[in-house]
C-alpha cells in the first residue's frame, strides 16, 4: 500500500496543487493534513503575537474552506494544533504512510520545521507551488538571478513560460478509517476574538470560494480590471484595488489562476496597460520570492543581535498615535481591520524608519502580527525596499507623508474616516 501525506500550509486549494496532484497521481491512497503549529502562534520578544487575531481568523476560514471542499468529496481533512512533528508521528501510528508531499518552502522557520519533521524520521518531498513562475522555469540558475527587479521581470518575460493551472484531481482516494476533524477557535490559539470594523474596505474573508468570487466580481461583474493601474493607489473603499492578496497568501487561489483568468478578460474585454499591471504585480512577488531562495537567511537583514524592547516611539506608530494624521490614519486601519493600502504601507513604514528612527524590523514583526495578507517573501522584500538595505539599495526611499497627504487624500475623506 502506498500511502502519501499531504501536507497543507500555504497552499490550501485543490485546483492548481502540485502536491495534492502528484499524490493523487502516484498514490494508492492519501491523507490531506493542516497543522496549526505552535511555532506560528507564539510571541515576538517584545509581547506581540506572532499571528495576531485577524490573520489567524483569516487562517481559520481558509482551512475551513478546504475543509469543506474536501468533506463534499468524502475526504476527511485532518486537523491539528500544536507541534507538527508529533502530530505526523500521530497520524503515522494511526496510519502507516511512506512520504509526505508539501510545498518548497524558503524562509527560516518554516525550513527548520521541516528540518525537525525530516529528523523525526519522514520522507518529504517538495513542489514549488506558491510562484507564478515555476522554479524550473527560470533561465538562469538561481546564483545568477538579478538582483534588481526590471531585469529579472525583463529575463522572464523574454525567455520564460507560464504553465498552465493544475485541475483538480478527479479522485482523492483516502484510509476508509479517516474520520472527521474540527477546527480551533481563536482562544483555542490564544487570541482574543475581534469584532469587525464596519469602516473596512472589504469584509474579509478566507478561503477558495471567497479568493474565486473576488475574482468575478472584480474582473468580470464590475469590470474593474481595465482601470487597475490608475485606481490601485486609492486608499478608501473595496474597488481601487484587486484586494487579491489575502487569498494568495494562503494559497486559496493560486498566481497561475490569476493570470489565466487575466489573459481570459485580455480576449473577451480588454488587453491594456492595466491587465499588464496586475500580471506586474504578480511578477513583483515571484522576484521576493526567488531573491529568498537565492540568499537564504541573509533576504531577511535582520541584524545578529537586534533590539527586541518595546519603545514608546513604536507604541505610538503601532497604535496610531504619532500625531501625523496621514500616518496615524493608515495604523488606524491596520489596527482595526488587518488590511492598509499599499500606498499606505509605503508612507508607514518610511515613516517609522526615515522619520522616526526606527529598527524596520520591528515594524515588519508588526505587519507580520496583523496583515491578513502577510506574506514572508513580500513582507521583509518590501520592508527591506523601504529601508534603503534590500534590492536596488537606494537613500531616498524617503516618503514625505505631507506631501503623499495632499496627493491622495486631498479632500481629507481617508483620514476623516479613521480619525
Amino acid at each position: 500500500m502506498n500511502r502519501i501525506v499531504v501536507w497543507f500550509r500555504n497552499d490550501l486549494r485543490l485546483s492548481d496543487n502540485k502536491a495534492l496532484w502528484h499524490a493523487c497521481q502516484e498514490a494508492d491512497e492519501i491523507i490531506p493534513f493542516y497543522c496549526f503549529d505552535d511555532r506560528f502562534y507564539g510571541q515576538f520578544p517584545w509581547g506581540l503575537p506572532k499571528t495576531g487575531s485577524f490573520r489567524a481568523q483569516f487562517i481559520i476560514e481558509s482551512v475551513a474552506d478546504l475543509h469543506r471542499q474536501l468533506a463534499e468529496k468524502k475526504v476527511h481533512l485532518q486537523i491539528h494544533q500544536g507541534n507538527t512533528t508529533k502530530a505526523l508521528e500521530q497520524l503515522k501510528h494511526q496510519f502507516d504512510f511512506d512520504t509526505i508531499y508539501c510545498a518548497e518552502e524558503v524562509s527560516a522557520e518554516e525550513l527548520e520545521l521541516e528540518q525537525a519533521i525530516e529528523a523525526a524520521g519522514f520522507r518529504l518531498k517538495r513542489f514549488w507551488n506558491y510562484s507564478l513562475y515555476a522554479k524550473e522555469a527560470l533561465p538562469f540558475e538561481i546564483e545568477q538571478m538579478p538582483d534588481v527587479f526590471t531585469p529579472f521581470r525583463k529575463k522572464m518575460e523574454k525567455y520564460a513560460e507560464i504553465e498552465a493551472a493544475l485541475p483538480i484531481p478527479n479522485t482523492i482516494k483516502t484510509p476508509k478509517e479517516l474520520g472527521p476533524c474540527t477546527l480551533p477557535s481563536l482562544e483555542d490559539l490564544g487570541l482574543e476574538k475581534v469584532a469587525r470594523d464596519p469602516r473596512t474596505v472589504l469584509n474579509f474573508k478566507g478561503g477558495s470560494e471567497q479568493a474565486w468570487q473576488r475574482l468575478k466580481d472584480y474582473f468580470w461583474e464590475n469590470d474593474r480590471l481595465k482601470d487597475y493601474k490608475k485606481t490601485r493607489n486609492g486608499m478608501l473603499g473595496e474597488g481601487y484595488s484587486s484586494k487579491f492578496s489575502p487569498c494568495l497568501a494562503t494559497g486559496s487561489i493560486s498566481p497561475r489562476e490569476i493570470y489565466w483568468e487575466i489573459k481570459n478578460y485580455e480576449a473577451e474585454r480588454v488587453k491594456n496597460s492595466s491587465t499588464y499591471w496586475l500580471y506586474f504585480e504578480l511578477m513583483w512577488r515571484d522576484f521576493f520570492r526567488f531573491t529568498a531562495l537565492k540568499e537564504g537567511n541573509h533576504f531577511f537583514r535582520i541584524p545578529k543581535n537586534p533590539t527586541y524592547k518595546k519603545l514608546p516611539q513604536f507604541e505610538a506608530w503601532r497604535l496610531g498615535e504619532t500625531g501625523q494624521d496621514f500616518v496615524d490614519a493608515n495604523m488606524k486601519e491596520l489596527l482595526l481591520t488587518g488590511f492598509m493600502s499599499n500606498r499606505g504601507r509605503q508612507n508607514v513604514a518610511s515613516y517609522l524608519v526615515h522619520d522616526l528612527k526606527l529598527p524596520w524590523y520591528l515594524g515588519a514583526t508588526w505587519f507580520e502580527s496583523q496583515l491578513v495578507d502577510y506574506d514572508v517573501c513580500s513582507n521583509y522584500g518590501n520592508w527591506t525596499y523601504v529601508a534603503g538595505i534590500g534590492h536596488d539599495p537606494r537613500p531616498d526611499r524617503y516618503f514625505n507623508v505631507v506631501g503623499q497627504a495632499e496627493r491622495y487624500d486631498s479632500d481629507y475623506g481617508y483620514r476623516g474616516n479613521w480619525l
